[in-house]
This record gives structure tokens, sequence and C-alpha cells, in this order.
């Protein structure tokens, strides 16, 4: 593979697959119906190997199929854009970050990670309120119901922050070793 553009659209495709699988074979259960996965952490390394925008569709579209897989159609769309959203806060705030040398990886992961992840628990509270109104039911039921997931996607986020800050070294390692040096 000599063309770089050829290889950057190779990693994309196979981190939006790690995004799939990431997110499909580890899951908890939780009592809203949903799950807590590891995902997340690859939405992430998405938006910081890949950059913002190319990031933000391999984040999107991987975690779209794991939806679609899994059998949640009702999510499809949200998940899309959710975890693109999620991807290109991460990516851009840890690129404008890279400045900072003295700031060793793990911190600066957590430092766009956070507030990434924020970005990931916002849009699915967004996203279930408005289910639940198309569904029917009252404003307040709405809103109420839908604050019972909060927490269990706030440890899902923080969870990815985790396995990203595990994970990037190792790629950011690998990727100099292919010969060509991904975003970290």
């Amino acid at each position: 593979m000599k063309s770089k553009k050829t290889r950057t659209i190779i990693l994309a495709a196979l981190l939006a697959a790690l995004t799939t699988v990431a997110t499909m074979i580890i899951r908890i259960p939780t009592p809203t119906l949903g799950y807590i996965h590891l995902g997340d952490g690859l939405v992430l390394l998405c938006g910081i190997l890949l950059g913002p925008g190319l990031g933000a569709v391999a984040a999107g579209i991987g975690s779209m199929l794991a939806d679609l897989f899994g059998g949640y159609m009702a999510w499809v769309p949200g998940t899309f854009a959710i975890k693109a959203l999620t991807a290109l806060a991460g990516g851009w705030l840890y690129h404008h970050m890279a400045g900072r040398e003295r700031m060793n990886m793990p911190v600066r992961v957590a430092l766009c990670g956070i507030p990434a992840e924020i970005v990931m628990v916002a849009g699915y509270y967004v996203y279930e309120v408005g289910m639940e109104l198309v569904a029917g039911s009252a404003a307040g039921a709405a809103v109420a119901a839908v604050l019972a997931g909060v927490p269990f996607n706030i440890v899902q986020g923080l969870a990815g922050v985790i396995v990203c800050a595990v994970l990037l070294p190792v790629l950011g390692h690998a990727s100099a070793e292919m010969g060509e040096r991904i975003r970290t």
C-alpha cells in the first residue's frame, strides 16, 4: 500500500470494525434495558487516531453497526450521531492539547475523553427523552424515566476513557512500526 490515502481509509475501516466488535463482545446489561460496553474507548481512539472528522465518521459507523447487528434498531440513528459527536469532541480536544508536550498521554486522554463522554451522556439523554415523548409519555415522566439511565452511561463513558488511555500508546507505537505515525 503506497498511497497514504488508501492506508488512511483502511485504518478508518479497521477502527470502525473494532468499534463494532468492542461494543458487541462484552455487554453488561443495565436495568434500563441498555448495556455497558467497551466500545466508547474505541470511539475516542477513532477521534484521536484519525482526527476529529474522519474519526467521527468511523466511530459513528462502528457504533451504529453494533446497534444494527444487536437488534437495537430504534437507536441506530441516534447512536450514529451521538458517537460521531463524541469522537469529534474527543479528537478535537486531544489535538488542541497536542502542543503541550509536558502533559503525558493518559492525562491528555482524560482531559479530552471526559468532556467527550459528557457529550455522549447528554446526547443519549436528549435522544431517549425524545423517544419517550414520541411514544406518548408525558414530558415529566419522560425526563424522570430517562434520568435512571444516566449513571450507567457515565460508567460506560469512564470505562471508555480508561480503555482509550490503555490502548492509545499501543496503537500509536504499532502505527510507527508500520511506517506511518498516526495522530498521537
